[in-house]
This record gives structure tokens, C-alpha cells and sequence, in this order.
């Protein structure tokens, strides 16, 4: 795998290739139990605030997408947001593969295409 951070939705059941599954959301999926989830680590302080996801869901239109990934990258290098980033770098960094669930629909236009690309960053300056 060249890629060793993965990205998958909580409702698809874990795979052998997943290597330790890192939850990146700050609620616990609905209706997901503890053992059916097969969550390694949850890493609830690598989200995005309160605020910030609460104004980027009030317009579902996409208009508030750029900002919102403008935002999101600034809190990750906040200290706020640093422990946890930096925990999630130490797993990518111990070796095999990570991947990061999410509940999220459409994962795309969630906080998750950001974080990994900052965590990718996040590794090539270490």
C-alpha cells in the first residue's frame, strides 16, 4: 500500500487492511455499536470546533466550503488541535496502515479530505 493513511465510513464494515482505525469525529456515530465500529483510537480533539462546524452546516449549498477549509486548517495548527494531530502523526508514524472513520455522508466535502492533507504536510516537515 503506498498510502498508508485510509479513509472509510464507520457504516462499512472494518476490513483485515485497515491496520488501526482512528475515529476522526466528535460525536459517536448513531446507531454504530462500541465492537462494530472496531475503533482503535478516537481522537475527538482533531475536529473541527463547535463553531466552525456549526457555521459550515448552515449553508448546505457549498458556498462556505473554501472558507471552511481555510478555517479548519488554521485550528489545526492552534494549539487546541496540536496534541492531537500530533498523536495521529506518532500512529501514521509507527508503521502500518491508518485509517481515519468518519460518519460523515459525503465524505469529500467533510473536514476529513483536510486533516489528511495536513497530516501529509504534518509529516514532511518531520
Amino acid at each position: 500500500m503506498d498510502d498508508p493513511v485510509r479513509v472509510r465510513r464507520v457504516y462499512d464494515p472494518p476490513e483485515d487492511g485497515d491496520g488501526t482505525r482512528v475515529l476522526v469525529d466528535r460525536l459517536w456515530p448513531r446507531g454504530v455499536s462500541k465492537e462494530r465500529a472496531a475503533i482503535d483510537v478516537w481522537l475527538k480533539g482533531i475536529t473541527p470546533s463547535d463553531e466552525l462546524r456549526s457555521w459550515y452546516h448552515q449553508d448546505r449549498s457549498g458556498a462556505r466550503h473554501d472558507t471552511f477549509v481555510d478555517r479548519y486548517r488554521t485550528e489545526l495548527d492552534d494549539p487546541a488541535h496540536t496534541e492531537a494531530v500530533d498523536r495521529l502523526a506518532g500512529i501514521v508514524r509507527a508503521g502500518g496502515p491508518v485509517t481515519l472513520i468518519t460518519a460523515v455522508k459525503e465524505v469529500a466535502d467533510s473536514h476529513v479530505p483536510v486533516l489528511v492533507d495536513h497530516l501529509q504536510h504534518v509529516m514532511k516537515r518531520t
